[in-house]
């Protein structure tokens, strides 16, 4: 059996198994047999049975004493099975479960596994899972259970056996790793990895497999990275700018605060690179409102002063004019001609903006995806600035690049990354990062709510209305669907219009609408004709209200901790106290707790954190779009130290000439494997 046989190779799998599997993206016998566990049960340590801690999984070695099964109702069975060690008790039972009846037979040796509960006065499992063993069998049933994520129709013992099956009767699984690697690195061999992954005799083996195959997707995920900033790198002279002149100074004294310690940080970063004889590829991040677009105007007035021109694009129309009028502003009296370019410019303003463009009369130009259509045309463009990359797609952003002879590239984001998201997603650049906010910006007071508030919360916002504010509210994310999450819009809009706001002026802006319409309601909402916005999660990143006090978020347990951080950062942009309100009816355990964090925290890198590590690398912005695949063993935030010694080892293994082509193939799909060899 070869690892690309298609599952059905395996003994057991039929059409319909093959079709459930599917279900799961095993495809493969490849895919089955890296189907890793997510769990263990540890069936090694038997607990005595007067021993117990309720609340915690444990395994038991009885005899049977009693089995009993009651039919209280109709429809009902309830079976119960009495274990004893001599030293204690434990009932298992079993609900509508009546053919167990026949697998426990009095005077029985059995081993349980399952969590204990005490219950009436006795120890209980429910649904326990059973091994019938005579007392001798007991040294040899003693190991760790691996148990996976299943769909319906597949039992746990099924895929146990399945992937038990298809690691037998494999042809072989070949190392891909340098042996001076795994030497070096102390890791197993490959296969004796995927076995011990699955299969482990002890937890130490278990770490240690677990390890090996965390190193081995962080190496090849570093790699690709690598080759791709060699690529960039590579035979590429940049525009090696000269040391700050008198229009740097003009521009740095409009300035009208002191720049952050932060923020001359980053400034000395960018400097350094423009300086430099290889193009600048950095990344700032940084937090709402922490004044990365002051620091993009600085880096494009030095492109200017070297005699070149700038480009700053942005997601949206109404955040390309924000960051437009910020420059204006910035460059007042400094001879830089600063244009504007969108989907709504006219289009005898669009040609004689082209006009003067392309004859280099317009230093820096502003705009949305406008900018990267093929009329545009600079005379000498040298540096790219892109705003919330996320927003764009990669290609995006490299087409504008190719408007020039290998630009300076500045990406900015508002969503901060963690350090090891930082050298996963953007390994490819330099990271600097913005952290404290500019002096005079306000804490968000951040609340969590439920039904019994609302009456008081819409009170309040009528008051901080009637003093002249205005108020912001997020409807849900119903589910993956635009129409659901209009039509929730659309009744919460209605609701408030109507029933609760009715002598305030309401807008409504949500993702089905044209984008005219939605930067009409939404510029109406900046210059105050509206007091209160209704949205979908659709407000844009970077739009600035400073009279805005209330962001109210109705069903905020939907939304991810970097998404609700961003949507606080739309408040608190004024002198006045600001509000953020988590309303939510979700009372689960899990909801509560990530609300609570929102409460606790403000710092936006700290619960960019949380978020990746609550839910999961794939989900957190940023790795789809660059073609990887998620991450099935290693965990981005856990494993910082495996990723440091994974891009350590890649870096040693390329630059010694290993070729990594036929396994970056094999494990990333379209536009990640492209941008490297293409």
């Amino acid at each position: 059996m070869e690892l690309k046989d298609k599952v059905t190779a395996v003994k057991g799998v039929g059409p319909k198994m093959e079709e459930k599997l599917g279900r799961l993206g095993i495809h493969t016998v490849e895919d089955l047999i890296s189907y890793f566990p997510r769990k263990y049960q540890d069936w090694t340590d038997i607990t005595p049975m007067d021993a117990l801690d309720t609340e915690d999984e444990h395994v038991v070695y009885g005899r049977i004493v009693d089995v009993r099964e009651v039919r209280p109702r109709p429809r009902l069975s309830i079976i119960t099975v009495v274990l004893t060690d001599g030293r204690g008790a434990v009932n298992l039972t079993y609900f509508n479960q009546p053919w167990k009846r026949q697998a426990f037979d009095r005077g029985q040796g059995i081993l349980a596994y399952g969590k204990v509960e005490y219950v009436y006065g006795k120890y209980q499992m429910s649904n326990a899972e059973t091994i019938s063993a005579r007392p001798e069998e007991i040294q040899s049933l003693k190991k760790l259970v691996p148990v996976y994520p299943l769909t319906e129709g597949i039992r746990l013992q099924q895929m146990q056996k399945m992937i038990a099956y298809a690691l037998q009767h494999m042809d072989t699984i070949e190392e891909n790793l340098p042996s001076r690697v795994r030497m070096k690195y102390h890791l197993m061999e490959r296969k004796e990895a995927v076995y011990a992954m699955h299969f482990p005799r002890s937890w130490e083996e278990q770490k240690r497999a677990r390890y090996r195959l965390a190193f081995e997707e962080l190496f090849f995920m570093q790699a690709g990275i690598w080759l791709l900033r060699k690529k960039r790198e590579q035979g590429h002279t940049g525009i090696k700018c000269s040391p700050d002149g008198k229009l740097m100074l003009s521009v740095m004294k409009n300035i009208p605060f002191e720049l952050t310690d932060d923020q001359k940080q980053v400034l000395v970063d960018i400097e350094s690179d423009m300086e430099g004889l290889v193009p600048m590829q950095r990344l700032i991040q940084g937090d709402v409102g922490s004044g990365k677009t002051v620091i993009a105007a600085l880096a494009l007035a030095k492109i200017v002063e070297n005699g070149y021109q700038g480009a700053l694009m942005a997601p949206t129309e109404i955040l390309a004019a924000q960051h437009y009028k910020t420059l204006s502003e910035l460059y007042d009296g400094t001879g830089i001609c600063t244009e504007l370019l969108t989907g709504q410019t006219r289009a005898s303003e669009k040609k004689e903006i082209l006009s003067r463009l392309a004859s280099g009369k317009i230093d820096i130009l502003v705009g949305t995806h406008s900018l990267i259509e093929d009329p545009v045309e600079f005379a000498h463009l040298g540096m790219v600035v892109t705003d919330e990359q996320h927003r764009f797609g990669v290609k995006q952003r490299e087409r504008l690049e190719t408007k020039g002879d290998n630009p300076h590239i500045l990406v900015m984001t508002a969503t901060p990354i963690p350090r090891t998201m930082a050298l996963s997603v953007y390994g490819d650049l330099d990271v600097s990062s913005i952290r404290h906010l500019p002096p005079g910006r306000q804490p968000v007071g951040t609340y969590a709510v439920g039904r019994n508030m609302l009456a008081r919360i819409y009170r309040f916002m009528k008051k901080e209305m009637n003093m002249g504010h205005q108020v912001y509210v997020v409807c849900p994310l119903v589910e993956e669907s635009e129409k659901a999450d209009l039509a929730a819009a659309v009744s919460v809009y209605e609701e408030l219009r109507t029933k609760q706001f009715p002598e305030f002026c309401l807008g409504l802006v949500h993702g089905q609408m044209k984008a005219r319409e939605k930067d009409e309601v939404m510029e109406a909402f900046v210059q105050g004709k509206i007091q209160m916005l209704v949205a979908t999660s659709v407000i844009e990143v970077g739009v600035n209200v400073p009279n805005a006090t209330i962001m109210f978020i109705y069903g905020a347990d939907r939304f991810g901790l970097s998404q609700l951080h961003q949507l606080r950062g739309r408040v608190g942009r004024g002198k006045a106290k600001s509000y953020c309100i988590l309303y939510s009816d979700n009372t689960s355990e899990a909801a509560e707790f990530r609300l609570s964090l929102m409460t606790k925290i403000q710092d936006g890198f700290t619960l960019a954190e949380k978020d990746l590590l609550l839910r999961g690398s794939g989900e957190f912005f940023g790795t789809r779009q660059h073609g990887m695949d998620d991450l099935k063993v290693a965990n981005v935030i856990r494993d910082l130290p495996i990723l440091e010694e994974a891009r350590k080892a890649a870096r040693e293994e390329i630059s010694h000439g290993l070729d990594v082509k036929e396994e970056l193939a094999r494990r990333f799909h379209g536009e990640f494997f492209s941008r490297i060899y293409h």
